[in-house]
């Protein structure tokens, strides 16, 4: 007697018919344990669950541990090292050469608030349409855990040293140089981070995600304030977060009066459930206002904390050309040698 033999399980793909291996990266060489890694986990969970071409993404980082993470996840899209905090700079270029590209950019603390300081204010104040993640730890992990300008006041390394300098709050300054997209999160707080990564995903402007990742080496002890345990004991959630994509319909029970939904640009929906106070993330004083009180108090604001889906992003005040410059042809890009020759005249 014949046996049919059972056809083989479906494969698991998503809308675009991907299966989740072209969103995932080389093996890390980061240590174990390492916050960064975890956000690379939720990086390739939202890019994959979302459905996004992995080929039209643009990951960019600078230099440092966070810089390496790029290498972990997406493997099929175009990477790009810059030097030490010169990422946004070329995400600027990269984007005004085609802007047809999702710009993903990875960064840390010391990348952005230390040597890129300078850079990272210029992309706030353009509101360049790019997904700016910092990887946060409050330190520089590969020279040995000296503090970084996000390390908190009276915060102490593993050698004993206090740090006697206030912390810059990359969040405020999103918020008051004109990104349109701010939130803090934990990289131990998967749920909250995914719906983030996703509503950052449909988001036309600057989104700045920074997320506390605490350094299993150097700064996960007793006296740091970016330890899994100080975390665990003082991050306070604005409200509990869950990202409704415009493709996918789902039906949940809230209590009424006890949300609000925010529409993003391609009419997707974000849906916070309110815990605490009836945060409204559209307001920026209120955002402000959040934020110093929890830098005062030594708590650690996580979530949504302000979103415009209004202001125009950087390449649509430059009203550029439909079809992405890097792909016009050379009769549009280059001058003919008769505006080369008027110019020259009137150089005279």
């Amino acid at each position: 007697m014949s046996t049919v033999a059972a056809p083989p399980p479906k494969k698991k793909v998503n809308r675009i018919g991907l299966e989740v291996a072209p969103y995932k990266g080389l093996k890390t060489t980061l240590c174990a344990g390492c916050g960064h890694n975890v956000i690379s986990e939720r990086i390739i969970e939202a890019f994959y669950e979302m459905g996004v071409a992995p080929w039209r993404v643009i990951k960019l980082s600078g230099i440092g541990c966070s810089s390496k993470s790029p290498a972990y996840f997406l493997s099929m899209a175009h990477g790009f090292n810059a030097v030490h905090g010169r990422m946004p700079a070329v995400a600027t270029g990269a984007m005004l050469a085609n802007k047809n590209l999702l710009a993903l950019g990875v960064s840390g603390d010391g990348d952005t608030a230390s040597i890129g300081i300078g850079q990272f204010v210029h992309l706030l104040r353009r509101n360049l349409p790019i997904i700016y993640i910092i990887e946060n730890n409050g330190c520089y992990g590969l020279t040995k855990g000296q503090f970084s300008a996000t390390a908190d006041l009276g915060s102490k390394l593993k050698t004993g040293v206090i740090n006697d300098l206030p912390p810059i709050d990359t969040c405020m300054l999103g918020v008051q140089l004109g990104a349109t997209f701010v939130a803090r999160s934990f990289s131990g707080d998967k749920k909250q981070l995914s719906a983030l990564l996703r509503a950052a995903i449909v988001h036309r402007g600057t989104v700045v995600l920074d997320v506390i990742s605490p350094c299993v080496t150097f700064n996960d002890h007793e006296g740091s304030t970016k330890s899994y345990s100080y975390m665990k004991d003082h991050e306070e959630p604005l409200h509990e977060i869950d990202f409704v994509p415009s493709f996918q319909d789902i039906e949940v029970e809230i209590e009424p009066g006890t949300t609000r939904e925010v529409i993003l640009h391609d009419g997707s929906r974000l849906t916070l459930r309110k815990l605490a106070e009836d945060y409204d993330p559209t307001e920026k004083m209120a955002a402000l206002r959040v934020l110093d009180e929890s830098n005062h108090s030594g708590e650690v604001i996580t979530g949504l904390l302000y979103v415009d889906t209004h202001r125009p992003d950087f390449l649509q005040q430059l009203h550029l050309h439909d079809q992405p410059l890097a792909l016009l042809p050379e009769s549009k890009t280059r001058p003919p040698e008769s505006a080369l020759l008027e110019i020259m005249e009137e150089l005279r």
